[in-house]
């Protein structure tokens, strides 16, 4: 979605200059997209920019899941949730595959990179290779290219001749990094001190023995999401349900549920989890859960994006310096390559999960994934409204 917008409808920023922001972030800790929308942010607006853009990214997540958490909680029925879900899913799934084959159709400019594209496929989805394995050997192959093959990777690196084809982007390829991207010491030690004691400072604001946990639990959870959200939800299940007992097996289905119904990261999920362990814990003492749970969700995610926000501050300067540098850039264009694997298998884990159903295929929900995938690639429909009309329908389906 965020390619589609900024890149092709309001040319904000070309294509090489998207990718090589995607590259960094994909080699980073943390949620992506969030960091991709705060980078892209903090590149053409300065600090104020990656602010405002990282904030909003996940705010309206945040009061969106915090209300369904306190409708699940309080009544307990989640009928039209899941009705919604039900349409969602299949729209999801054709998504992603079209996801992927935008980025694909960009990034694997020869054979060798569409063939680390396949392998990286078959490294997590036949042999469960867990993603900073790929990211790694992917960086290793970049490096080793550069040298012996630089012609390759310099393909790679600049991703075809979009440029040609399309109106200059408000950033450009040729556009010159501007004075608040360019790196210092003095602007990285300011960063760091402010950002590690804004961290310190919440903390110690935080007078109730479950909340500074939370924050201590998402803090390391937002340094272990390589691979994106569903590579740190097992982390969160075993901290959330067995280790500290915020909330139940079945309470952890139900939020992935909810969280896959709102817009934003599927991380978001962790605003779920806050809510509902400081409603548990009873952290205010009284009986007023939306607050108690409001507090959680805000604890939870302002500890779990804090992170990203310092890893794009920090090292955007660096990461704009090395672009158009091959030995650095070769790297992340195998990076690239390799999540356009990834990608087609989170493709494959969402079709297995919603068109199979007791070992037989859901033919309604197959009908509402090609038929998202037609719209979104034959007639160029938005996504939020392929995603509205097949809630929609699920709804409908659901009500009937």
């Amino acid at each position: 979605m965020m390619h589609q917008e900024l890149v092709e409808k309001r040319r904000w920023i070309s294509e090489h200059r998207f990718l090589h922001a995607l590259n960094y972030t994909m080699v980073l800790p943390g949620p992506e997209a969030q960091q991709l929308a705060t980078y892209i942010g903090w590149l053409m607006f300065g600090i104020g920019g990656g602010l405002v853009a990282g904030i909003l990214f996940v705010l309206p997540s945040l009061f969106i899941l915090s209300a369904l958490t306190w409708v699940y909680l309080t009544y307990g029925d989640v009928s039209a949730i899941s009705g919604i879900l039900y349409g969602i899913k299949p729209a999801v799934t054709a998504i992603v595959l079209f996801a992927a084959y935008r980025i694909g159709s960009k990034a694997l400019s020869n054979k060798v990179l569409k063939v680390l594209a396949v392998l990286a496929f078959i490294a997590i989805y036949q042999f469960s290779i867990p993603f900073p394995y790929i990211v790694i050997s992917a960086v290793i192959i970049g490096y080793l290219g550069a040298k012996f093959s630089p012609d390759t990777f310099k393909g790679g690196a600049h991703h075809g001749d979009t440029k040609d084809n399309s109106a200059p982007a408000l950033i450009d390829d040729d556009t010159p990094v501007p004075d608040h991207a360019k790196f210092k010491w003095s602007r990285l030690i300011g960063f760091a001190v402010i950002g590690i004691g804004l961290g310190f400072l919440v903390m110690s604001q935080l007078d109730n023995k479950a909340l500074q946990t939370m924050g201590e639990f998402f803090t390391k959870a937002a340094l272990v999401t390589f691979g994106g959200a569903y590579a740190v939800l097992p982390y969160i299940y075993q901290g959330g349900v067995e280790q500290y007992q915020w909330l139940t097996a079945t309470q952890m289905m139900d939020g992935l549920a909810l969280g896959e119904t709102t817009p934003g990261p599927l991380i978001m999920v962790v605003a779920f989890v806050g809510f509902v362990g400081a409603s548990a814990k009873e952290i205010l003492d009284s009986e007023s859960m939306l607050i108690a749970g409001f507090i959680g969700a805000s604890v939870a995610t302002f500890f779990t994006f804090l992170p990203s926000f310092l890893f794009i501050f920090l090292g955007g300067p660096g990461i704009e310096a090395t672009r158009g540098n091959l030995k650095f850039s070769a790297p992340l264009s195998a990076v690239t390559a390799a999540v356009v694997g990834v990608i087609v298998n989170l493709a494959v884990f969402f079709a297995l999960a919603t068109l199979y159903h007791n070992q037989q295929i859901d033919w309604i929900s197959l009908v509402i994934t090609l038929a998202a995938f037609i719209a979104l690639f034959r007639f160029k429909i938005g996504i939020m409204s392929v995603i509205a009309v097949s809630a929609l329908i699920g709804l409908g389906l659901t009500l009937i």
